[in-house]
């Protein structure tokens, strides 16, 4: 048995088999574009998986070797990577500047951070293993720009109808390039050291020849947007770098937007921080202490058990823990089917998150009906469950040797927790105006009642909406 087959056999025993089967067949079969910085959100459409199954088979393939997970920094603007790392405690600074769209960005981790999976050397070697090789617009393809950019099939052709020139510059070599100016706004980019010239083409054209010299190296200099006329430029390009770099020319024209303005759906780091299996694989080795990550919009839910003291008590220790138990797995196991994670527990309390309100409510409601269900069967009522739940802003931190959030949106979901009653889901008003929880109260019959609340350590009133 080779050592392929050794760790795929091994794979199927920590994921699901059918997704195993076709992370397999594309490894041996498909193209070696086909297995780099593999988005998994777009390889689940592709063969009709499920998104939640692929994400947890990519991770355990990571975790075996079988592939290299990346942390890259986009550019929300081009989908451009800005930065690249193994771990997301590379995604170290404070702002990302990207040349080709002229802006800085502080960095958030709901669309500006991406994480893709490549397929190991020792599995398979590919082309982009080795980039610097690769050709140029496939280096673009493949390396600069993100896998939530959805770039034609046909690059190459629709590429062409922009280019002027494309060069490749070997480490300290230099090139003379003359070309015709059109009368349209010019970039000149390289993918590589991430230089960038923007020209202003405009004006009566001239038989003169223009001259323009650009230093490409790691230092990323803004350069300001220079106003030529149409006509003849003499380019000199430097490459002051110990790579080959791979600056093009070309027309910032609709059609460029066109190649570019394609996306699809990719997997954030918000979304994989609050996936139960990279939870439960990636338990200490995610943030630094230091670290402090924004994330614009996260959903907590709060759970705590109502008299657990009291059942301690009245069903004895054995029983009453036996049964505690059985609670805290029901909860964690619908957690992760709704694509949220368990970030810790306290006492009876359960703090959760989610990507997105709906999956936090639909959590919030099969945990009622999973509760009251557990009591009808003993025939009592001992698990008196209360739930809160809220959205908003917050920071990802390292705390106690754990991956755990921090803010004020922390702190309002766990208070309304506090004022919920068993079997009655409290929820704010950032949650329920989700359009899709909106949709689902409806269909389930689900009513709602508000009313303003104070909550302790909030400045503010916060309307409080009751599922029940």
């Amino acid at each position: 048995m080779s050592e392929v087959d050794v760790l795929f056999t091994a794979l199927r025993q920590a994921a699901d088999p059918q997704t195993v089967e076709c992370i397999e067949h594309v490894v041996k079969h498909g193209a070696g574009r086909d297995l780099n910085r593999i988005n998994a959100l777009a390889f689940a459409k592709a063969h009709y998986l499920d998104e939640e199954k692929v994400i947890a088979a990519f991770l355990h393939a990571a975790r075996i070797g079988a592939f290299e997970m990346t942390w890259n920094v986009l550019c929300p603007g081009c989908g451009g990577v800005l930065d690249t790392g193994a771990t997301l405690k590379a995604v170290d600074r404070d702002a990302y500047h990207c040349a080709l769209c002229a802006a800085g960005y502080e960095p958030t981790l709901d669309e500006m951070v991406e994480v893709t999976f490549t397929i190991s050397p020792r599995v398979r070697r590919i082309a982009a293993h080795d980039p610097d090789r690769l050709p140029p617009l496939e280096y673009y393809r493949q390396i600069f720009f993100s896998s939530g950019v959805d770039l034609p099939d046909d690059l190459e052709e629709k590429f062409a109808r922009i280019l002027l020139e494309m060069v490749e510059l070997d480490p300290g070599e230099r090139a003379f390039v003359s070309l015709q100016l059109p009368a349209e706004f010019i970039i000149i980019f390289d993918a590589v050291t991430h230089s960038a010239q923007f020209i202003d083409v405009q004006g009566e054209p001239t038989g003169e020849r223009q001259n323009l010299s650009m230093v490409l190296s790691h230092g990323h200099a803004q350069n300001e947007t220079l106003t030529l006329r149409p006509g003849p430029l003499r380019l000199t390009l430097e490459n002051h770098t110990d790579r080959r770099v791979l600056p093009n020319v070309c027309i910032a024209s609709d059609e460029m937007h066109d190649i570019l303005g394609h996306r699809r759906p990719f997997l954030t780091a918000k979304r994989l921080l609050t996936n139960q299996s990279f939870r439960d694989i990636y338990r200490t080795d995610t943030l630094d202490v230091d670290q402090r990550l924004k994330i614009t919009s996260l959903t907590f839910l709060f759970t705590d058990l109502r008299g657990s003291t009291a059942l301690y008590e009245r069903v004895g220790d054995l029983a009453a823990f036996d049964l505690v138990r059985t609670h805290f797995r029901v909860l964690h196991e619908i957690v992760a089917t709704e694509a949220g994670a368990v970030v810790k527990t306290i006492g009876d309390a359960v703090m959760a998150t989610f990507p997105s309100p709906d999956h936090a409510v639909a959590a919030a409601l099969r945990m009622r009906e999973a509760m009251m269900r557990l009591n009808a069967e003993r025939g009592a009522e001992d698990l008196l469950l209360k739930i809160g739940i809220h959205e908003g802003p917050c920071l990802a931190v390292s705390m106690n040797d754990r991956q755990d959030y921090f803010g004020q949106t922390v702190n309002i979901a766990s208070r309304v927790q506090e004022l919920a009653e068993p079997h009655v889901i409290l929820t704010t008003e950032a949650v329920v105006g989700n359009e899709q929880v909106s949709e689902m109260l409806r269909d389930s019959g689900v009513t709602s009642a508000s009313r303003m609340e104070e909550l302790q350590g909030i400045a503010r009133e916060v309307r409080i909406f009751a599922l029940s």
